[in-house]
């Protein structure tokens, strides 16, 4: 059955997975009115529809310092201990509102430390946060699992700081690690220190590298630093000429790494062109493992029925596309083997077949 006939309702119920996605870039819009309210922000409208409206516009500048930037006044909403247990309990009720089953949450708490909280407090108030979400979501009958992703912000000096955070709480909630912020001039090598540490803890880490930087980044992601996964990893096509794969990509592929892709956004920052000719269909197509992600979902203006809609639309995806995608990212999870195992034979399929 082909996807271009299920309607938006059916998509919306699919179950999904999302393993990029930034706390910071997903709050509702009428949350940060609010939240801003109260601490005295000023924001660029008040009027929650035009506030939503003005982050697209101003992500679509296709530069990703500019997109980065629009994170100012979502992170000024997140600064206290009220701010961060509000928007980590919504992140998840929206995600079950949209079908996703699993998902991971990625911020850098060392961002949310301007009020005055430590970056322990940080991540303990987050967690309790996204505690509450899932019982509220589990209590309506839409339960989701939410894994975070801790962040070290590359370009500053506390990266190491939160990889030790990562393994503190890694049996509290915390199931990997990655790095942030703008790739150009800030290569993943620098924080070498950093991911050796999870290596010897046996934290597992993701890299975002391959958007706005090319080839060079993704391979010290993988082969100097030891990435289990990329985020976006767009650029990889670099090293795919006339459906040839170079050593790079053929070691990404071949090895089941896992490419975390984000469409719209990819658009937004400049990293693709069109849905149409994202990358993310070519490495499908190729076997790579590539997995659909929303990155940011207010300052994209998406959802993740949203992305797998405009793929069926404009790339002509099917069904077993977006299973695909599914299944691949449920693998791919920081979860032990038989967790995923689990999640996909008990409901990622069941879930597609009811759907159908």
């Amino acid at each position: 059955m082909s996807s271009t006939r299920i309607d938006a309702e059916t998509l919306r119920r699919l179950p999904k997975a999302v393993l990029h996605d930034h706390l910071d870039g997903g709050l509702r819009p009428a949350t940060v009115v609010e939240l801003a309210e109260a601490v005295g922000h000023t924001l660029p409208t008040t009027d929650p529809d035009e506030l939503a409206a003005w982050y697209v516009e101003a992500a679509n500048s296709g530069d990703l310092v500019r997109y980065i930037a629009t994170f100012e006044h979502t992170l000024a909403v997140m600064q206290t201990r009220e701010g961060l247990l509000r928007t980590a309990e919504e992140y998840v009720l929206d995600l079950a509102a949209d079908g996703v089953v699993y998902g991971e949450v990625r911020y850098a708490p060392e961002l949310n430390t301007r009020g005055g909280l430590t970056m322990r407090e940080v991540v303990e108030t987050v967690q309790e946060g996204l505690a509450a979400g899932m019982a509220r979501a589990a209590a309506a009958g839409t339960p989701v699992r939410v894994g975070t992703l801790l962040c070290g912000m590359r370009m500053f000096d506390r990266v190491r700081e939160a990889a030790d955070l990562a393994v503190a709480f890694r049996d509290a909630g915390v199931v990997g690690f990655d790095i942030a912020g703008a790739e150009d001039g800030f290569p993943p090598a620098d924080h070498l220190d950093a991911f050796a540490h999870l290596r010897r803890e046996s934290v597992p880490f993701t890299i975002h590298a391959g958007e706005a930087h090319g080839l060079p980044s993704i391979h010290q992601a993988l082969q100097v630093c030891g990435a289990q996964r990329i985020g976006h990893g767009v650029r990889i096509t670099d090293d795919i000429v006339d459906g040839k794969l170079g050593r790079l990509a053929g070691w990404v592929r071949d090895r089941r790494i896992a490419l975390e892709m984000c469409p719209t956004s990819n658009l937004q920052t400049g990293a693709a062109t069109s849905i149409a000719g994202h990358p993310v269909t070519a490495l499908k197509d190729l076997g790579f493992r590539v997995t659909l992600n929303t990155d940011n979902r207010l300052v994209s203006g998406t959802t993740m029925t949203r992305e797998m809609s405009l793929l069926v639309e404009q790339a002509g995806w099917t069904v077993e596309d977006l299973r695909t995608v599914t299944v691949n990212a449920v693998k791919s999870a920081f979860l032990p083997f038989d967790e995923r195992n689990a999640l996909i034979r008990d409901v990622v399929l069941p879930g597609y077949a009811s759907a159908l």
